[in-house]
C-alpha cells in the first residue's frame, strides 16, 4: 500500500506530469485524486499549475486538435467529441478547431478516401455505403465523407 504524498511531493508530481504533455484540467484532477489529495489540496495544486504555466486548457485544446488531426487523421466531428469529454467549453473547442486549416483538412479527408476506396471489393453501391461508413466514423462530416466518396469512386472533382 502506497503513502499519500505531502504537498510539496504531489506539487512536484503535478508539475512533472504537466511539463511531460499538455494537459487538461480533468486529467490533472485525476491524477490529484489517484495521489489521495482531497479538494482543497487539489484546488491550491490546480492554482499554482495555471499560474506558473503548466495547465493551460487553450493551450491543451490546440495541441489536442492538431494532434488528433494530424497524426490520427481525425475529422471535425471526432475532435469535437474527445475535447467535450475532456470537460472543455465551446469557446476553446472553436479555437482548437481553428488549427485545422480547410486545405490541409480536405486534402487528409480526400488521401483517406482514396487509401480507403483501394482496399474496397464489391459491387459499387457497397463500396460507397463502406467508404462513407469509414469516413464519418474517422470524425469526417457526412456531406464532406459523401463529397470525397463520389470524387474518388467516380473520379470527379469535389467542390468544397
Amino acid at each position: 500500500m502506497s503513502t499519500r504524498p505531502t504537498l510539496q511531493e504531489a506539487r512536484r508530481k503535478a508539475e512533472h506530469y504537466c511539463a511531460w504533455q499538455e494537459r487538461c484540467h480533468s486529467e490533472v484532477e485525476g491524477k490529484l485524486m489517484d495521489l489521495g489529495l482531497n479538494a482543497e489540496e487539489r484546488g491550491e495544486l490546480i492554482s499554482h499549475l495555471i499560474k506558473e504555466g503548466f495547465l493551460n486548457e487553450e493551450r491543451f485544446a490546440r495541441a489536442f486538435a492538431r494532434g488528433k488531426f494530424r497524426q490520427l487523421h481525425w475529422g471535425r466531428i471526432k475532435i469535437v467529441q474527445g475535447l467535450k469529454q475532456k470537460g472543455l467549453n465551446q469557446l476553446l473547442i472553436n479555437l482548437a478547431l481553428s488549427e485545422i486549416s480547410d486545405e490541409d483538412y480536405h486534402d487528409t479527408l480526400k488521401s483517406l478516401a482514396e487509401k480507403k476506396a483501394r482496399s474496397l471489393k464489391g459491387a459499387p453501391l457497397q463500396r460507397k455505403a463502406s467508404l462513407l461508413r469509414y469516413l464519418q466514423g474517422r470524425g469526417f462530416e457526412q456531406e464532406y465523407a459523401f463529397k470525397a466518396a463520389e470524387q474518388v469512386l467516380k473520379g470527379g472533382n469535389a467542390e468544397w
